[in-house]
């Protein structure tokens, strides 16, 4: 197997990706970062009605499931309190 030339640019790498072109020889897997989302706790929490009436307006206007959303507001609220904890020190 031969190896392919770089791409010149995103644009590049792009077309020849979505053309089907194998182009793991021009990824750097050394830097790769695995995600492992690790054991799954059940919790439980009390919340008003009306908050959960306004999640459940939200929910339906853009498809998705109540706790899904919730768990993504989560996960993004995470990731923003890690970065700025992170800009603190």
């Amino acid at each position: 197997m031969t190896k392919n030339k770089p791409a010149k640019n995103a644009n590049e790498f792009d077309r020849r990706f979505d053309d089907g072109e194998d182009v793991c020889d021009l990824l750097d897997m050394s830097r790769v970062k695995i995600l492992r989302p690790g054991k799954k706790v059940r919790i439980t929490i009390d919340m008003a009605e009306e908050l959960v009436n306004d999640i459940d307006q939200i929910r339906e206007s853009i498809g998705v499931d109540r706790g899904a959303l919730i768990k993504v507001w989560l996960h993004e609220r995470v990731q923003q309190e890690k970065t700025q904890n992170l800009l603190r020190k």
